[in-house]
């Protein structure tokens, strides 16, 4: 019995024991289904948090947004801000400017005035110096003439030709006032419009009397010797009188042209006025007492009188000019250079009048002009000009007869601009001494560069030349060897820092060399531009004086006339001109194969040197850069 009754009881034991592990197992369960709950909590819980995250970032991206839109803000209202500062500091320095305009020009009146009151003072000097002239001049001839001083008197009418009280206005200004007989004006005389001009060409006037004028008005338009310039008018009125009519050639500087009155009531006072310095009609002086013409000898006084020989006057001299050189007031009427040459030349203009209106001759003729060649200027009314001094110079003495033209041949008329030129040439061959050196330049590279860049400019009009190339290549190459770009001063060497490249134009009137003005910051379409309308001004006779003044290296080329080559004269104070040849065929060795023969475009060109400014090393430095910037264009790119 005992065997199943513990049979039974193990079976209870375990029956307990499955309960008590299946009691486990569902509280196990239930555990796990409360930690389900719990972690899906949990997860809710993050996904909430989750969401609340994104949410605040979205709102720092939208602060963040906010505040670069502030910064903008921030930003401009600086830049406004310093626009303003800058806008303000605009106007005060505009304000300044204006204030020390003003000042300027009450500084400008003052020294007008000054200026006026020195030519004032001028005069009185003039006349006193003029007194003491007439006192020598009258006991020289008196002494040689052993006659007194009133048959010199005599000779010139009712006043003597040295009066001093009837001296010219000072004509060394460029305009002064006068009161007395009319009402205050001023009077503008032909100034000089170049630095080498001596007369001028009224050629049209652009006002006409009685016309209003305004400061900076275009009054009349003057043919100088190197181009057709405005004048304008140098100050407010009205044009009372114009005294010299459009037309007239070889004015010189000093002529009075015009007068400009303040009022417009003061126009009709000045209907007959006359310049004080115009020369009048010459009149026959009366015989004197005296035998008619003496041999008068200044630095031998007590010179016995001898009887002269009747003289012959020269062809186109004397009867020829009816003008007299001799004003109404005295004083001798001549151009500034005639009175130079004459200084140089020792001779006295007063003392030859003075001998030509007593009818005398000189024994030697090595002091004094030729009596009838001074007798009257060939310059408008009479005036002495240079070439008046010249001729008489060579001419000799009185009574040279000259031959009259056989009708062979045509003398021409010298320009001014032509005069000019020769003058310039002529010092510069003889002052300058001159070197040259050639070389050969390949232009296939330049052709086809030059090409391909006018056919990309072909719509915009524009056409690039090989001179062109020149210009840019000779503008480089004197930056590179500054030694090259320098100018003879006398007394020192000047070397300059920009590349002003003088091309010289072939016009009607002679030669001109317009100026390309920092030619190397310039690229090749800006100068084909610039040159073209230089190029139509100088031939139409219209370039202004700062447009052809001054320049630092001259390009000469004649290729386009199918020149070779050939050497041109340097312009001074500039130490280097470059002679361009034409471009011609030539077989060259390659320079890969030298057993290969080319054929290439060459051009050939000549440098004139200097000597005293530009070693041979240096000019052969320059066209050695010159050379390398043509036969490589693509580095004048660089």
């Amino acid at each position: 019995m005992s065997g199943p009754t513990s049979i039974r009881e193990s079976l209870l034991a375990g029956q307990q024991v499955l309960d008590r592990t299946t009691a486990s197992i569902y509280r196990t369960q239930q555990i796990s289904s409360n930690n389900e709950e719990v972690a899906r909590d949990v997860v809710v819980d993050l996904g909430e948090q989750r969401e609340a995250l994104t949410r605040t970032r979205n709102r720092l991206r939208d602060a963040d947004d906010e505040l670069s839109k502030t910064r903008r803000i921030l930003r401009r209202m600086a830049w406004h801000a310093l626009e303003n500062k800058i806008l303000l500091i605009c106007i005060i320095a505009l304000e300044l400017i204006i204030i020390a305009g003003m000042v300027y020009y009450k500084c400008q009146v003052a020294v007008v005035k000054s200026v006026q009151r020195v030519g004032r003072s001028a005069n009185l000097v003039e006349k006193c110096r003029f007194r003491n002239f007439h006192k020598r001049v009258c006991a020289v001839t008196a002494l040689n003439e052993n006659q007194p001083h009133s048959s010199i008197v005599g000779a010139f009418g009712s006043k003597c030709a040295c009066s001093w009280q009837n001296l010219p206005v000072a004509q060394n200004h460029a305009r002064f006032y006068s009161s007395g007989t009319y009402p205050n004006h001023t009077k503008i005389p032909l100034p000089a419009l170049s630095p080498t001009m001596e007369q001028g060409s009224i050629v049209s006037w652009a006002k006409n009397e009685g016309d209003k004028l305004s400061e900076g008005d275009l009054l009349a338009e003057i043919e100088t010797d190197k181009a057709t310039m405005g004048f304008e008018t140098p100050e407010e009125g009205y044009l009372a009188r114009i005294l010299i009519t459009a037309g007239t050639k070889d004015v010189p500087i000093g002529q009075l042209l015009c007068i400009i009155v303040e009022n417009e009531a003061d126009v009709a006072a000045f209907k007959d006025f006359k310049d004080d310095g115009k020369v009048v009609a010459k009149q026959n002086a009366p015989e004197p007492q005296a035998p008619a013409a003496a041999v008068v000898k200044p630095p031998a006084p007590a010179t016995p009188v001898q009887q002269a020989k009747p003289t012959a006057a020269p062809s186109g001299a004397g009867a020829a000019r009816p003008a007299s050189s001799v004003g109404s007031d005295g004083f001798v009427k001549a151009s500034p250079l005639a009175r130079k040459m004459a200084a140089e030349k020792g001779i006295d203009l007063a003392i030859n009048l003075i001998l030509f209106v007593l009818n005398a001759v000189t024994s030697s003729g090595s002091n004094y002009l030729a009596l009838q060649m001074i007798g009257g200027g060939t310059g408008p009314g009479g005036i002495i000009r240079a070439i008046d001094v010249e001729s008489a110079q060579t001419s000799g003495m009185p009574g040279t007869v000259v031959p009259a033209a056989s009708g062979i041949f045509l003398d021409m008329p010298v320009s001014s601009i032509r005069g000019v030129i020769a003058k310039r040439l002529t010092e510069s061959k003889q002052t300058v001494p001159h070197y040259y050196l050639q070389t050969e330049i390949n232009m296939d590279k330049v052709l086809r560069l030059r090409k391909e860049m006018n056919d990309m400019l072909k719509d915009e009009g524009i056409k690039i030349s090989v001179n062109d190339f020149i210009i840019k290549a000779s503008a480089l190459a004197l930056l590179k060897i500054p030694a090259a770009n320098s100018a003879w001063m006398g007394t020192f060497i000047r070397e300059y820092k920009t590349a002003d490249i003088s091309v010289a134009v072939s016009t009607d009137k002679g030669l001109i060399t317009p100026i390309i003005f920092g030619a190397d910051k310039k690229g090749l379409a800006t100068i084909a531009t610039d040159m073209k309308s230089l190029a139509a001004k100088a031939r139409d006779g219209k370039l202004q004086p700062q447009e052809f003044q001054g320049g630092t290296f001259t390009i000469s080329n004649l290729g386009m006339f199918g020149i070779k080559n050939f050497a041109a004269v340097i312009n001074p104070p500039q130490a280097c001109i470059l002679a361009v040849g034409g471009t011609a065929a030539k077989a060259l060795p390659d320079a890969k194969d030298a057993e290969k023969i080319l054929v290439s475009e060459v051009m050939e060109v000549t440098l004139s040197c200097d000597h005293r400014v530009v070693d041979g090393a240096v000019g052969a430095q320059w066209l050695k850069a010159f050379k390398k910037f043509m036969e490589t264009p693509s580095t004048m790119m660089l």
